[in-house]
This record gives C-alpha cells, structure tokens and sequence, in this order.
C-alpha cells in the first residue's frame, strides 16, 4: 500500500488549524504539553519493547509507536463528562487518561500494580475512575460498550460523549455496524474513532475493505463524517472537538476516519517482514510522523528550542526507564486474585441477592 507525501504541506496545514477557536486558546505551555504527552507514548512503548525482547513480558503486546497523535490529539480535548473505550492496542489512550508509566508497565508485566492487577495485560488497561474504559481484545467488541456509554449519559441527562477508538479492521465487523445504527436511531452522543493505519493485522486496507474511504461508511445512518490526516495534530483536535459539541449539544453521533501508520508490527510476535516494504516505512517515518512534524512547528514557531525538546525527550526516556525497574521489583497477583473483580457480588458478599454459586467448582 502506498504512502503518500505530505512534508511540503504539512507545516502550511498545521499552521492553519492552529488558528481554529481550540487552538487559539493553547499556550505555550499547553503546545509544549502536547509534544510531552506525544514524546512519553512513543519513550513508552519503546522501553516495553525492549521489555519484551528481555521476557519480562508475555503474551501479546501491541505498541502504538507512529499513531501518538491520535490519541493525544483525540484526548486532549475532551471535557469533564466524557468517556472513553477502545481495543487492544490501548497503551497511548490509557496513558493520556492518567494511567501513570508505573501502573502501566506493571500491567504489561503482569504485576499486581498494574492498572489492572496484572490480570489484563497489554490488550486490557482499565481505569474506570478516570473514565477510560479499557481496551478490548476481540475486534470491535468496544463499540456497542462505548454505544451504551452514550447511552447512558442521554439517559441521565449528562452533558457528555464517549469517545469510540477502533481500528480499521474492525469496520468489517457486524457488530460496528449494529451499534452505528442505534447511535444514529436513538442520537446518541457517541465520537467513532477510526485509527486507520492501513493494516489489519498483516492486510492491507485495498486487499479487506471495499471503497476507498471507511468514514464514509455513515452516510447509510444518516451520520456525519469526516476524515482527518492523523500527522497533522491541530487537525486531529480540531476535528475530534467539533465532534464532541455535536455530540454535546445535539446528542448526535459522528464518525472519524484518521489516518495513521504504525511503525512496528500488528503485535510483538508479528514479523513485519512479509505485507509492507521497509521503504514504506522509512518513507512515512520521514515525511508524516507526527512527532517530528510537530516538533519542527514548535521550532518555526518559536514555541520551543532543541534544548528544551531534547530535555523533554530525556525525561520521558528516564521515566519509562523508572517504570520498568518499578514493574520488576513489583509483586506478581495472590493466586486467590483469580476470583476477584470478576463478580460484583462476590465483592460485595454483604449486597449478593442472586442464587446459586457464582463460580464452577466452588461450594
């Protein structure tokens, strides 16, 4: 699959969308925040690599690294009534929701510091109380749970909308298509993200989906749409906060198709070698990647200097490195965890009204 150029564009684009009302209002120190919060993903997910290749962790494990923008552009504008859900390859939104670097590798290395208690792993970071509602690993599993987030901010009348990350894989699944119907028949205040970067596992997009735009899609529930290039950050917020007082204000839904590139494979134990060229990676790398276009605006900008980027760089570095040691000095879950937080009864014994035992092989 091609990658098309934009580096010739991409600073008039960005310098544009920066004069949209939710960029006006960024200062300095909100812009620098931004490329923080872009810098600790990718520093993240590159000491879990490095983790993984150790065998400090198992089992799957799906980085975001090239895709930072998304999820930081996406949450960075959220308010204090909005929620969010997505899949698998959930590492970047939980960390832009607060999960801290500390909770984060510990999950990846399944400890019971992890954000959740080592019992999830890298495809099921859980934060409720700061209303991310985790990553899903079955394909597009997340969608009708965000549908029904929406849902229950109309129903108790909350001026809110869940944000609906999914990728491109999974808009080939009935289920999406389930939920965008009742979203659009019952307006319901629900953002559908899009991560389209191109690949379904080892497929591209022009060997699984018909039509050249997945967005589009929505136009048979009567639903906005848009597209957004995923290397532009200000178009990202832009967008996405346009989507959110629909929802917001009218209780409409909205679909967003962004594209994106992931650099690495679908999961650690995917080669990489056999669906893409090494040049097409190197091509994006060089012309899109949302963290190198971002900070050549700062510069021109004179937001910021190499000095003060290179000291951003060095502390996400430092503490993804903290994390680590942190996550291995952790302990490893009570073989009695097993049966926790798995029914809410059997956590609240003293409120269990249902009858019967809960779980197999137990009195």
């Amino acid at each position: 699959m091609a990658v098309t150029s934009c580096s010739q564009e991409s600073e008039t684009v960005e310098t544009d969308f920066s004069k949209t009302a939710i960029n006006l209002r960024l200062s300095s120190e909100a812009k620098l925040r931004l490329y923080r919060d872009m810098v600790r993903i990718r520093r993240f997910e590159e000491r879990a690599i490095r983790s993984y290749q150790e065998g400090k962790i198992g089992g799957f494990c799906h980085t975001y690294i090239g895709q930072e923008s998304v999820a930081v552009g996406a949450l960075s504008v959220i308010g204090p009534n909005d929620h969010v859900i997505t899949a698998y390859r959930d590492h970047g939104h939980g960390l832009m929701m607060g999960i801290s670097m500390e909770a984060a590798m510990s999950e990846l290395y399944g400890k019971s510091t992890g954000c959740s208690k080592g019992k999830g792993g890298s495809m099921h970071f859980f934060a409720p109380e700061k209303r991310f509602w985790g990553g899903h690993g079955i394909v597009g599993a997340q969608v009708p749970l965000g549908t029904g987030i929406g849902f229950a901010l109309k129903y108790r009348q909350t001026k809110g909308c869940c944000i609906c990350f999914l990728g491109d894989g999974a808009m080939n699944q009935g289920t999406v298509y389930e939920s965008f119907n009742l979203a659009a028949l019952w307006d319901l205040p629900v953002v559908y993200i899009i991560e389209n970067n191109l690949y379904s596992m080892g497929t591209s997009q022009e060997c699984s989906s018909a039509g050249s735009s997945l967005a589009r899609r929505a136009i048979g529930f009567d639903m906005t749409y848009d597209t957004v290039p995923a290397h532009l950050l200000y178009a990202v917020r832009t967008k996405t906060a346009q989507a959110l007082q629909q929802a917001r204000k009218d209780s409409r839904p909205t679909v967003l198709e962004i594209i994106t590139y992931r650099y690495r494979g679908h999961s650690m134990s995917d080669p990489d070698k056999t669906y893409r060229s090494k040049k097409e990676i190197e091509t994006y790398k060089k012309t899109q990647d949302p963290i190198t276009l971002y900070k050549q605006h700062l510069l021109e900008q004179n937001i910021a200097d190499e000095t003060t980027l290179k000291s951003i760089d060095t502390a996400a570095r430092k503490e993804a490195n903290a994390a680590a040691q942190f996550a291995d000095n952790g302990p490893f879950p009570r073989k009695e965890a097993l049966l926790e937080d798995v029914y809410w009864e059997v956590d609240h014994p003293q409120h269990k009204t249902s009858q019967g035992t809960l779980f197999l092989n137990q009195p």
